[in-house]
């Protein structure tokens, strides 16, 4: 065994070398929060493109870890390399966890929390989520699970079943980063998403993209066909809003409004960012 896995690190270029070396490290930072429980959701609003001040509709709870060392570490920089593993599956359940609990303390708060499709049949996830519903009544309909996109054309059928089961309870979906993959629109019909969410790339400088503001367009009319609610993600800068806003897309959510910040941001006390 020793000697197999010898030569696999001798064949490998340094490159390659180095990306496992560092996957390795993220693995082993994920082990270490998840035994000491070291997360935590910041949240960020989602605000009504139409209404006065531009209240927020709801607000998306992101997943962080805290290292050895008390930073806050981003889903991006560790997500994708434990995505396809169990812990990906514990994130969800961390992250779900949280999510309720806000949901329970904070009646009024409606919240989003992002999770794999591969988790819908992780008998952990499910059991979290039925057992803090059927204690709570009502409180599915204050909560909104999004799927990216690519995520949720690996098992469609899935998300589909999922979905039938739990929208008679009043739980939202949303489908995150609409656009960025090629196979969404033939399962439009057999998965109802509640809201779908317009990948970042056709709003970034779309005050000076007429290619954007075209795409954008017609990524709002599709959602309009199907009866879904149009939300526009990072935008950073009141011309990219002006723009939106004209295209008709009903919300918006980006460092324009507020960034995510562990500190909830309705309790008005000094934010964290995160």
């Amino acid at each position: 065994m020793f000697v197999a896995e010898q030569a696999d690190l001798e064949d490998q270029s340094p490159l390659d070398h180095a990306l496992a070396e560092r996957d390795r490290g993220v693995v082993a930072m994920v082990r270490q929060a998840i035994d000491h429980q070291r997360f935590r959701l910041a949240y960020q609003p989602v605000v009504r493109t139409q209404t006065p001040q531009r209240r927020p509709a709801y607000y998306e709870g992101l997943i962080r870890i805290l290292d050895g060392t008390g930073r806050i570490i981003p889903a991006r920089d560790f997500m994708a390399t434990v995505e396809t593993q169990e812990l990906g599956r514990r994130i969800d359940c961390m992250a779900l966890d949280l999510a309720l609990g806000a949901l329970k303390q904070y009646p009024n708060l409606r919240l989003a929390v992002n999770l794999s499709a591969r988790s819908l049949g992780f008998p952990g996830w499910t059991r979290r989520l039925e057992r803090a519903l059927g204690a709570t009544p009502g409180m599915g309909e204050r909560l909104i699970l999004e799927i990216s996109e690519d995520s949720a054309m690996t098992m469609p059928d899935m998300v589909a079943v999922f979905m039938e089961e739990w929208q008679p309870q009043g739980v939202a979906f949303a489908l995150d980063n609409f656009g960025a993959g090629y196979t969404a629109f033939r399962h439009f019909r057999e998965c109802f998403f509640d809201m779908v969410k317009i990948d970042p790339q056709f709003i970034r400088g779309i005050h000076e993209s007429s290619e954007n503001q075209v795409l954008c367009a017609a990524l709002i009319s599709v959602a309009r066909h199907f009866e879904m609610f149009t939300i526009a993600e990072a935008v950073e800068n009141a011309q990219e809003a002006a723009v939106l806003t004209e295209l008709g897309v009903d919300c918006m959510q980006g460092y324009l409004f507020a960034g995510p910040s562990t500190q909830p941001p309705w309790m008005g006390r000094k934010r964290r960012s995160g």
